[in-house]
């Protein structure tokens, strides 16, 4: 790395996995949805981490996924999660930043999850959480060091721990069963107790990607081109 690049990523998996646990529960026909961005290794960890932590809470539950190769489409993304919902997806999640998938949910009285920023007031019945992003931790951070003269090249990565992963607050509609289990595991990431792709982790082929006890290394998860097992069809 050179002396003067710094490097910052998120863990947006680790909240992708707490919805993929309220997606697991809140779900009648075991059928999520997901639209998806674009195939790079940012979104497959959260299609995977939501597929992973909708499956230990309800092992049944399958995931669809449909990619837009867009960051922003309201009317792609629209189109993607109608057509999610007629393959019989009745929670759905996003990795784009238009509200039109909880808007969407909404009219059909369907859940759905925020991404990057709380969409409640589109979706009120419908949204029942967010998974967003506070780069105002890290920048903050970045400057004390640049004013205290301490500046130097790293690679970042933060997440719910250090503040810069928040979600967004609760649907009421989410029985108290259900958040408690959320909240447990929400603390066991917290304390660094929990990843959420540790072992068993397999690929959609069956192949043992975690061992069981083990934690996926960074190479693997930094670097993901693989979908989890649950996951349905190919990757583009």
């Amino acid at each position: 790395m050179a002396r003067n690049l710094g490097i910052y990523q998120t863990k947006f998996y680790e909240g992708a996995y707490l919805l993929g646990m309220l997606a697991g529960k809140m779900t009648k026909k075991n059928t999520l949805g997901f639209v998806a961005s674009y195939p790079i290794p940012e979104v497959l960890r959260n299609i995977n981490a939501f597929t992973h932590g909708a499956r230990s809470v309800n092992p049944a539950a399958r995931t669809k996924v449909i990619w837009i190769n867009s960051w922003y489409d309201p009317t792609r993304e629209r189109q993607a999660a109608d057509a999610l919902i007629g393959q019989g997806a009745d929670v759905l999640y996003q990795n784009t930043d238009s509200p039109a998938v909880v808007q969407l949910a909404q009219t059909k009285g369907l859940y759905a999850f925020g991404q990057d920023s709380d969409m409640t007031r589109f979706g009120p019945k419908a949204h029942l959480t967010a998974n967003t992003v506070n780069w105002g931790v890290y920048y903050r951070m970045k400057v004390k060091q640049a004013l205290e003269g301490k500046w130097k090249a790293e690679d970042t990565k933060w997440g719910m721990k250090e503040g810069m992963i928040e979600l967004a607050a609760l649907n009421p509609a989410i029985p108290a069963d259900v958040l408690k289990l959320f909240n447990e595991k929400k603390a066991a990431i917290l304390a660094g107790s929990f990843h959420p792709f540790q072992g068993v982790v397999k690929d959609q082929a069956g192949k043992v990607k975690v061992a069981a006890g083990q934690v996926i290394s960074d190479a693997e998860l930094w670097g993901m081109t693989w979908y989890i097992d649950g996951v349905e069809g190919a990757l583009p």
